[in-house]
């Protein structure tokens, strides 16, 4: 018996479609993003939770929506930029059909909240299936236009089981993000994960196209980029773009096409281009492409893809060809010399035979052995550090017995420029053992010796010595250089001998809670780079750790402060900072938890004043802080080269020494306040955010 045919419901015809164009989260961000730029948005965000499935939030400052078309915005076929069909010939913005978000709005919760330049609020209203809810209902917004799309794929099950890594589909997200970001030079792009404080991709207003692709893509494809351009009155085109040269390849081919600046794949021209770099490239390598082609309207066809990744364009043939020509004569005018990047030795360190067998042809019974993943070290040429090329003063040997051993073990550590030394510049190496029993001697100039080893210790609680401060070799304000020890083209002038008991017993404390294994890693790690403000990766033989860097810098900058005391540099602030307006900003934030019990703002403000101004003094003595006679701040520890703390902590870290410190007890006020300091001076994530999301935050007046 032959079936009946009948006519699908609405609901059923619409939900087909939407499944055809909106295929994965992707395709929705990508829908959305060409909506965001034919509204002339100059400012994107697009914020995405569990890959884009749980939610996707994008916003500009575009044009806006009209309160009238509020009613149908999510209906099929509903657009401002086509009314008849002969506009499909010269059709010249992203989106033509009506379809993006309606069809979102059959398979999420969509939300919309948009404002014009002549209304006088936002409006906001709630979509499903195309329909709003309830009427837009007025609310507080800037102009532009908000879409919220929640529970994607809610009523598709089988769609929804299909995308169910969260990660997988993120990355195809950034990469829809990166790739319009690119191309769209003049607009600022942002995409991150929810709750995230850094964006995976940030690009600015004002960046070139070749600025947008070393943020994306990284220095190294920016640098080994040659610029394209051709235009053919005949075929009525015109190219521009980036391709990679000679000296650069990567595993797989990325091409990055724009046909009439829309996001598109041409299997034929990727091909095309790939021909003329077999004969350039290594083999199984490919090179890296930027192409924005401009063709005449009328000359292409745009409707042949429900998700309009595709086009058809006549003389195919003849622009592809004309544009291999092209990318090939840029080729060989750009093959005049070639890079090669070889391992070389550290000046100093003598190659192994080892080394020197493993160059050379290896025995037949040797072709065998095979080197595992996990075997395997990580060797980058950044890892090499500047001590390697700093050679050591020379200096007539001791005549006495007695400085002749002392000698006898620094000269190794001289000869030995980088590799594994434990001072952060040249001091004398030492083992853990002996640095422990330099701990029993009484002498300064012997507990001088052990400081540098010292610092970086501490365990557990997520270290002691910041991992680039050590592992990097980060120039340290006074490096320590014992007068019987060779001097090296750091030496700086005498420091002054602390010989405060509970100064040494500060040290002492640091001293027990070294752990080895810690203070080892910290030494000898490879850094690898920052996540995030708050987290770093380094890699120590074959292991990869995640650093906190608050924890590790806040100290690193109290061990400074215990074994550099009375011996600090001054960070002069470009004008005076009165403690009295520092104080009334720390009590008029959250932090400082005052309340009307505590009695007036102005009179603890003055107290805290009257109180430091005492301590005048003790302080410029031993940590450098200095203040004036009229009650100003003038001057700060200069605990790091170059290194300047966050202002934005200045009043909070007032106040919190008049508070905070025990001032009655000699032992417990340097310890105080060194935590005190060290806290104020760590990398603190709530003052590394980005300067254009970040509000300005008390103290940002004053600048060292």
């Amino acid at each position: 018996m032959a079936g009946v045919i009948r006519r699908l419901d609405e609901a059923v015809v619409n939900r087909i479609a939407a499944g055809e164009v909106i295929q994965r989260p992707a395709n929705a961000i990508k829908e959305m993003i060409e909506n965001c730029l034919d509204a002339k948005s100059t400012n994107i965000q697009v914020t995405v939770k569990e890959g884009g499935l749980k939610m996707i939030q994008i916003q500009d400052n575009g044009t806006g929506i009209r309160k009238e078309d509020m009613e149908i915005v999510c209906e099929r076929f509903t657009t401002s930029k086509l009314q008849t069909f002969e506009d499909l010939s010269s059709i010249a913005t992203y989106g033509f059909r009506g379809e993006a978000l309606a069809s979102i709005s059959h398979v999420a919760h969509v939300t919309i909240t948009t404002k014009t330049a002549d209304a006088k609020c936002a409006y906001r209203a709630s979509y499903s299936d195309g329909r709003p809810k309830a009427p837009p209902k007025p609310c507080a917004g800037n102009q532009g236009t908000q879409i919220t799309v929640e529970d994607l794929f809610y009523n598709i099950t089988t769609r929804r089981k299909a995308l169910k890594n969260p990660s997988e589909e993120y990355s195809k997200i950034v990469e829809v993000v990166s790739r319009y970001a690119i191309h769209n030079s003049g607009k600022s792009f942002t995409v991150k994960k929810q709750g995230e404080l850094v964006a995976d991709v940030k690009t600015l207003p004002n960046a070139t196209i070749l600025d947008n692709i070393r943020v994306v893509f990284g220095v190294n494809v920016s640098r080994e980029l040659i610029e394209v351009g051709c235009e053919d009155q005949k075929l009525a085109f015109k190219l521009y773009g980036y391709v990679s040269n000679a000296n650069y390849s990567v595993k797989k081919c990325i091409l990055i096409l724009f046909i009439n600046h829309r996001l598109v794949e041409s299997t034929a021209l990727k091909k095309a281009i790939e021909t003329v770099y077999a004969a350039y490239l290594p083999k199984n390598t490919h090179p890296f492409l930027y192409l924005s082609l401009e063709i005449a309207p009328h000359n292409i066809d745009v409707n042949v893809h429900p998700t309009k990744h595709e086009v058809h364009f006549l003389h195919e043939d003849c622009i592809i060809e004309s544009i291999q020509k092209h990318v090939e004569s840029k080729l060989l005018g750009s093959n005049s010399s070639r890079t090669y990047f070889t391992q070389t030795l550290l000046p100093g360190l003598p190659a192994s035979t080892s080394d020197l067998k493993a160059s050379g042809p290896s025995p037949s019974h040797e072709a065998g052995e095979r080197v595992y993943a996990h075997q395997m070290v990580r060797t980058d040429s950044k890892a090499q550090k500047l001590d390697a090329f700093l050679q050591p003063i020379a200096k007539a040997p001791p005549a006495s017995s007695s400085s002749s051993s002392s000698s006898s073990s620094s000269a190794p550590s001289a000869a030995r420029p980088s590799g594994g030394a434990t001072g952060a510049c040249g001091s004398a190496e030492l083992g853990d053992e002996e640095m422990l029993d330099a701990l029993a001697e009484v002498e300064p100039k012997e507990a001088e010796k052990m400081e540098t080893s010292a610092v970086g210790a501490e365990a557990e609680a997520g270290g002691e010595a910041e991992g680039e401060g050590e592992g990097e070799a980060a120039p340290r304000k006074r490096p320590r250089v014992n007068k019987e020890e060779e001097l090296t083209a750091g030496a700086t002038p005498k420091r002054r001998v602390i010989k405060l008991t509970s100064v040494r017993e500060l040290r002492e404390e640091v001293t027990e809670k070294n752990h080895k294994g810690l203070q080892e890693m910290l030494q000898n790690l490879a850094f690898v780079g920052c996540v995030n403000p708050r987290w770093s990766l380094v890699q120590h033989h074959t292991k990869l750790y995640l650093l906190n860097t608050s924890k590790l810098s806040e100290e690193l900058f109290y061990q400074i402060l215990i074994y550099d005391f009375g011996n600090f540099g001054v960070l002069r602030l470009s004008s005076p900072a009165p403690l009295y307006e520092l104080a009334m900003l720390a009590l008029d934030s959250e932090e400082s938890g005052w309340s009307e019990d505590d009695g007036p703002k102005e009179g603890l403000a003055e107290f805290i004043v009257d109180f430091l101004r005492k301590k005048t003094e003790m302080l410029e003595d031993y940590f450098s802080v200095e203040i004036d006679g009229e009650g100003n701040l003038t001057g700060l520890p200069l605990l790091l080269d170059r290194y300047v703390p966050a202002m934005e902590g200045l009043p909070m870290f007032i106040l919190r020494l008049a508070t905070e410190v025990n001032w009655e007890n000699e032992k417990d006020c340097f310890r105080d306040f060194s935590r005190e300091c060290a806290r104020f001076y760590s990398v603190r994530k709530e003052y590394t955010l980005d300067s254009d999301t970040q509000p300005q935050a008390p103290g940002d007046e004053w600048v060292a």
